[in-house]
């Protein structure tokens, strides 16, 4: 890891813990163990390295959709290749790869408490938060169920309604055991989650 990368990683371990105000630049500087000036031969700004981090979590987010074979862009070919025939397992398996990603990914840990920490105290923080937790998992996801619907994988339904139904379950449990140690109990409940949806939703 390098000068700029031990910043961004130290940095996002501040933000996390003291908050994005709570932190100055010479803690980062302190932590990484340089003087700082130093930063500035990295980043203009406190408020740069905080991009830093948001691209490089962005980054992390499209590197795990090409693990899973999750499509980027939604059209008939690519959702026919990677939803038509998808079974209950292969559901909750790709659930829960994406689920522990969340959970346990070290950066993207750490940026959760940051940005619950944060939503109500810094309006740009919350607005990040916002856009990829919500505006942009529940767009993409409804885009992708409208296209299974219309293949007729899925039932007929509102498919914005549908992309709610199944985030929204496992949004609370990201945020109910985001600070506890009972994984499987977690996995359990993700597992009977996406099971009641699949009946619910997937055409027999």
């Amino acid at each position: 890891m390098n000068t700029k990368e031990r910043i961004v990683d130290e940095a996002l371990t501040l933000f996390s813990v003291q908050g994005f105000k709570g932190t100055t630049v010479k803690n980062i500087a302190d932590a990484v163990g340089i003087k700082d000036s130093s930063i500035y031969k990295h980043f203009k700004s406190k408020q740069e390295i905080l991009d830093a981090i948001v691209d490089q979590m962005k980054g992390r987010m499209e590197e795990l959709s090409g693990t899973l074979g999750i499509p980027q862009d939604i059209d008939e070919d690519s959702v026919m290749t990677a939803y038509k025939d998808l079974s209950l397992q292969e559901l909750q398996e790709i659930s829960r790869k994406a689920f522990l990603f969340y959970l346990k990914d070290e950066f993207m840990s750490r940026f959760w408490r940051l940005s619950q920490m944060e939503q109500y105290q810094n309006r740009e923080i919350y607005n990040i938060y916002r856009s990829i937790f919500f505006e942009q998992s529940i767009k993409y996801q409804t885009e992708l169920f409208a296209e299974m619907i219309r293949q007729g994988a899925f039932r007929e339904a509102d498919p914005e309604v549908v992309a709610v139904n199944f985030y929204a379950p496992i949004y609370f449990l990201l945020s109910k055991y985001q600070e506890e140690s009972d994984v499987e109990e977690a996995l359990r409940m993700l597992d009977k989650q996406i099971e009641e949806f699949y009946h619910i939703y997937k055409k027999q």
